[in-house]
């Protein structure tokens, strides 16, 4: 409760400074009624869905835009603020002036200039524009990513294999059949010759995939479809009635995994052959830094192994690959993770600058990386969680060639 009147305080608080900004740019009184109108709905809104409107944990659409909402419109408000704490103290450095150095009787303050008000409404829109625009088209914005790594150990019969990588699917959250239905046939034109699937398939349970299992099961690649597990996808977030509860949803969740022909990887290995000549894909569970789960057991999946195979690693949260898998004697070629979702907010211009505020956290979050004779790539996500949108960094289908030889510089 004590968190609520916080929480209820600081929205308030803000919302009244906020308003400034609008009585002073504008003297159109209906304006202003829709400003307080909508405050009003988006925070009623959103203590209705974490409080009345479900008693569970689970983080349903309701709760994603009752969130999405609140976080664009506290963007709004939180970009003004700053800009109209600046004119105050102006302000008050003019009264302060007008009083004690040039001697008027009275200590008055001016007025708030009406430019100043509108500058700051007009920078504040910049991004609610762009999380609504996140909410409402980013969230499907899907782009195809290709790149070539180079390796000189390569075998040859697997000079300019193709793999797609596909991450953090989420199924949960989708809200749009045409634009999920319209991603996997662009996964299936890239005729990559195996696919990888690096977790999350869900938000929490396995029948948030049940409307979409139809669709995934067009995915199609000549060499399979090859998954692991994601910490969301072990039910960790949902308060179970039992414990037989949490382990048969992680077994249903394992059988939708077959039924649509991914070919789920607990901890273990498989090989790729062509032309007598094989190539390893390796799964480990989730291993993740801090409190998420530590599943994964990388010398149990590597255990049959050859030092001499070329392997490509399958873990879901980059942490493990710095923390584990590049400090381990077994020299793994290429790691794709997940995880990170890029934040599904961030800046990309290609050749010039990548940043989100998830690069705070993890130091690889996403695209490809190269520490130590060894790869990894971070997929984007090809959904998204919480925040019902993306804005700046896009939803990710990955292609990788692979090719023998050095990189040409």
């Amino acid at each position: 409760m004590i968190r609520w009147v916080i929480f209820f305080t600081i929205y308030g608080v803000f919302s009244f400074y906020a308003f400034q900004a609008v009585k002073t740019s504008t003297k159109f009184g209906w304006i202003h009624w829709v400003f307080v109108i909508v405050s009003i709905i988006v925070f009623s809104n959103f203590v209705y869905q974490f409080t009345i409107g479900s008693e569970s944990r689970v983080l349903t659409q309701g709760k994603s835009f009752a969130l999405g909402f609140l976080i664009t419109f506290m963007t709004f408000k939180m970009v003004i603020i700053p800009i109209l704490l600046g004119e105050d103290i102006f302000r008050a450095i003019i009264g302060i002036n007008d009083k004690f150095i040039a001697s008027n009787n009275e200590f008055a303050i001016p007025s708030r200039r009406k430019f100043v008000s509108q500058v700051a409404l007009g920078i504040a829109a910049i991004p609610m524009i762009s999380l609504l625009y996140g909410m409402y088209k980013g969230k499907y914005n899907f782009r195809v990513l290709k790149y070539t790594l180079h390796f000189e150990d390569l075998p040859d019969a697997f000079d300019g294999y193709r793999l797609t990588q596909l991450s953090d699917i989420h199924s949960g959250s989708f809200d749009n059949p045409d634009k999920i239905k319209y991603a996997i046939d662009l996964v299936n034109e890239q005729e990559s010759d195996c696919i990888l699937f690096t977790g999350d398939l869900v938000n929490n349970m396995a029948s948030e995939m049940l409307p979409w299992k139809d669709m995934f099961s067009k995915l199609q690649a000549k060499d399979g479809i090859y998954s692991v597990l994601g910490n969301h996808d072990y039910g960790d977030y949902v308060d179970w009635n039992s414990a037989e509860d949490k382990r048969q949803n992680l077994e249903t969740l394992k059988q939708i995994q077959k039924e649509m022909g991914f070919q789920l990887l607990l901890n273990e290995s498989t090989y790729l052959e062509r032309d007598g000549r094989r190539l390893a894909i390796i799964g480990v569970e989730n291993w993740g830094r801090g409190g998420f789960k530590k599943a994964g057991d990388l010398k149990k999946a590597s255990e049959n192994l050859s030092e001499t195979d070329f392997k490509i690693l399958m873990s879901h949260d980059p942490s493990h690959w710095e923390e584990v898998v590049l400090n381990d004697d077994t020299h793994y070629h290429l790691t794709l993770s997940g995880h990170t979702h890029g934040m599904q907010f961030g800046i990309e211009i290609p050749g010039w600058i990548k940043w989100s505020p998830v690069s705070w956290r993890y130091k690889y979050w996403a695209g490809i990386y190269k520490e130590k004779g060894q790869y990894i790539n971070v997929n984007r996500g090809f959904g998204f969680l919480a925040y019902p949108g993306r804005v700046g960094i896009w939803p990710e289908i990955t292609v990788i060639e692979l090719k023998k030889g050095q990189a040409k510089v």
